[in-house]
């Protein structure tokens, strides 16, 4: 596996959550991450069915217009009661005529669920796929996640996204109400990028 020996990683985002949490995690590994904000990109259009194709135009889209190595992510929420909705469309779940609003999308997950009768435990899964891509055209992929359930009302103000209804299994506390270094130890992306450390550290020997 090629050794990521860079400095300076362009995460391909405009979410400010996400970047902040890469931010987090890969500070240890010395490497300053910048955004598509920072360069004034575009968002580039979603088009695929699968988080690995999401998170490869995203890369490629920012690595073509800066000519910097890219660590692009899609992510999302899986909940099983809905046949693995809302998935690669988590954030499609949140637009409204006024920008995106994740407590409309969690209100909608909940909603769907009761429509169905689901049974409790309501399952889901967070899931991240983690592409990193060099500018010669090299790519990298890492997947994680974290298995939990559905839960309502809503609880806790931090985090971002389906946060506050979901939590991971073994836990008592959503990822709405841990604090950010609790869950950016256990983190869907958190598991991708501790499968990514294989890019990132020195490899013995060298």
């Amino acid at each position: 596996m090629r050794r990521f020996e860079g400095s300076e990683l362009l995460i391909a985002t405009h979410n400010r959550g996400k970047l902040e949490e890469f931010r987090a995690l890969l500070a240890p590994y010395g490497i300053t991450c910048r955004s598509n904000a920072d360069f004034g990109l575009p968002e580039p259009e979603e088009t695929e069915e699968t988080f690995v194709g999401n998170a490869r135009i995203k890369a490629r889209a920012a690595v073509a217009a800066t000519g910097l190595p890219a660590l692009a992510d899609d992510s999302g929420l899986e909940i099983h009661g809905l046949d693995g909705a809302p998935g690669v469309h988590t954030a499609d779940w949140a637009e409204t005529p006024a920008g995106r609003d994740f407590r409309v999308a969690m209100t909608r997950a909940w909603s769907e669920l009761e429509a169905r009768n689901a049974p409790e435990p309501r399952t889901a899964r967070f899931r991240a796929t983690l592409l990193l891509l060099w500018p010669d055209g090299h790519e990298a992929v890492f997947e994680g996640d974290v298995p939990g359930r559905i839960v309502w009302p809503m609880r806790g103000a931090t985090g971002h996204g389906f946060d506050p209804i979901f939590l991971p299994d073994g836990h008592d506390l959503t990822f709405g109400e841990m604090s950010a270094e609790t869950k950016n130890a256990m983190s869907h992306r958190a598991v991708a990028l501790r499968r990514m450390r294989a890019c990132l550290e020195p490899q013995h020997g060298a």
